[in-house]
């Protein structure tokens, strides 16, 4: 019989997480479900934070799935070659970036935070930063009407 108690369910607690894992400039990320603190396998759980009117650097995750849930402010996501799609997504919405995807993530509020639980499909630290010239570039603001895709 398996010893659940040191091989069974694992708690990381908030003050737990780990900052040390690669990072975007202009998102701070930390580190929660990995092999060294629950034992993870096969998934990599952590925060992320973009600060007020805030974007990250152009980036991908190479052969990983990424998994984002907004947990507070209003996330635009810019994806593409030159980050030429746009949408938002606030509170309770899921976004999923697949892999290789040259995308952007940045605060399209001046007034609080972004702040989400990312979930990624491996524990490879892949962080791959992308000299895009329209990272730079702020698009204008894109608001979806309050009923669509609910």
């Amino acid at each position: 019989m398996p010893d659940w108690k040191t091989h069974g369910v694992r708690i990381v607690r908030a003050g737990e997480f780990d900052s040390n894992t690669p990072q975007t400039p202009g998102m701070t990320r930390a580190a929660a479900i990995t092999a060294a603190k629950a034992g993870a396998q096969k998934l990599w759980a952590g925060t992320v934070r973009v600060d007020p009117d805030a974007r990250t650097a152009a980036h991908h995750h190479g052969d990983l799935e990424t998994v984002l849930y907004i947990i507070k402010g209003t996330a635009r996501m810019r994806w593409g070659d030159h980050l030429e799609f746009s949408e938002e997504a606030g509170p309770g919405d899921f976004i999923f970036v697949p892999p290789w995807v040259p995308h952007q993530e940045m605060n399209a509020r001046a007034d609080e935070p972004v702040e989400a639980v990312v979930v990624r499909s491996g524990q490879d630290p892949v962080v791959v930063n992308l000299d895009i010239a329209e990272a730079n570039q702020f698009p204008a603001p894109f608001h979806p009407p309050a009923d669509a895709n609910r």
